[in-house]
């Protein structure tokens, strides 16, 4: 018997009990559909993760004040900080031979006003070098003026809704606005970048850090950026960062500094696992859709007998008898798998477009695994009630017994 014959012989089966296979088809649907939109999910996560991290810049070490430690306690907590990063710290990190940029930077909330209006923002304190380190790009004027970083100037950057919501649609450049008790002058105005590690570069105000220190009243730095110069020569920035610091601080290790591109490893490697757990609980599904086909076929197979003896009084053999009922789980599990692909990428498609900040999308092994195990579920399900019909004898079977 040609594969031809099995496959037809088996659609007209098929189509002979329309219910039955509508909801055998339905369960190998679901589950297909289930490991692909779920693996989607995770992989979505992952990039998001991934994106936001590298926004941050490339080859980056962030240095932090406090000394991560593990003390005698039950969880892990940060140490006391003995001194604050200072300005000062900075500038003596921007020394080493395989530093390429140091941002330093302070954060904290101003009242923004300009006329009538007015509200509260963030606003950070940096130097010149945070446009490279953040890859940060201009959309009207210029960015922070380079020069002392310890010398305080009233020019302020702002982000597109800060801009929006301060000026409506008149032009920022050469305007000054009030940031607490101080006055500064627009000289810029960034590009849209969005949210990127928790803060919205749209809705921020960046002014020189010797500014932000007599805003705040304060001399302690929130966090200081280093760019190496390339991924190889991170290990020695983290080196000399250390150093450094211990030598500053009075032989104390009282600073963490993490390395963006491990960070961003460790991330990525617990968003794949993830990822590949999720798919592999979702993939149980096509477990249970595969049971569902080998319980109806069993049923089938019983209310089929007259037609099996008849097949074999016709001189059908047992592998063929096998074959015939086997090629019925095949296309089942075929168009299932095919039904179930088409349904998650539909639902990914409008996942997309409802939140288009979400990188959601399947990895190509996904769908290719889901219909590689459906496929599989559904023979190996199928096989015993196959092998049932194979084995039984005509004279019975044509009796109807």
């Amino acid at each position: 018997m040609r594969t031809a014959d099995l496959f037809g012989f088996g659609l007209k089966a098929l189509g002979g009990a329309r219910l039955r296979t509508a909801l055998m088809l339905l369960a190998m649907t679901i589950g297909v559909a289930a490991v692909v939109m779920l693996t989607a999910l995770g992989e979505g996560a992952r990039r998001y993760v991934v994106e936001s991290f590298s926004d941050l810049g490339t080859h980056l070490l962030i240095v932090l004040p406090g000394r991560s430690e593990t003390t005698g306690a039950a969880p892990p907590i940060m140490g006391e900080t003995p001194r604050d990063l200072t300005l000062d710290d900075a500038l003596a990190l921007a020394r080493g031979r395989d530093v390429e940029f140091v941002a330093p930077l302070m954060i904290g909330s101003a009242p923004a006003s300009n006329g009538g209006r007015q509200r509260d923002l963030t606003v950070i304190g940096s130097t010149w070098e945070l446009l490279p380190v953040r890859h940060l790009r201009l959309r009207q004027g210029g960015f922070l003026p380079k020069g002392d970083a310890d010398r305080a100037s009233p020019v302020v950057v702002l982000g597109e809704k800060t801009l929006k919501e301060l000026f409506g649609n008149q032009s920022p450049l050469g305007a000054w606005i009030r940031l607490g008790d101080r006055r500064f002058r627009v000289i810029g105005v960034l590009e849209p970048l969005g949210q990127s590690v928790g803060t919205d570069f749209s809705d921020i105000a960046i002014i020189p850090v010797a500014s932000a220190q007599a805003l705040f009243n304060t001399s302690s730095l929130f966090r200081i950026l280093v760019q190496a110069k390339g991924r190889e020569a991170i290990p020695k920035a983290r080196e000399f960062i250390l150093d450094t610091i211990r030598a500053r601080h009075e032989g104390e290790d009282d600073v963490t500094v993490i390395a963006q591109d491990a960070l961003l490893s460790t991330f990525d490697g617990i968003l794949r696992a993830l990822t590949y757990t999720v798919g592999a609980i979702a993939a149980v599904s096509l477990a249970v859709a595969g049971i569902l086909i080998m319980n109806v076929m069993l049923v089938a197979v019983s209310q089929r007998t007259q037609e099996i003896g008849l097949l074999k009084a016709l001189g059908a053999t047992q592998p063929q008898v096998l074959g015939l009922f086997l090629a019925e789980s095949a296309l089942l599990s075929i168009l299932g798998a095919i039904s179930g692909v088409l349904v998650a990428q539909g639902v990914i498609w409008g996942v997309a477009r409802a939140y288009p900040a979400f990188p959601i999308a399947a990895p190509l092994w996904a769908p290719i695994a889901a219909v590689a195990v459906a496929i599989t579920s559904g023979l190996l399900f199928g096989w015993l009630p196959a092998r049932r019909a194979s084995r039984l004898d005509p004279v019975l079977a044509l009796a109807g017994g």
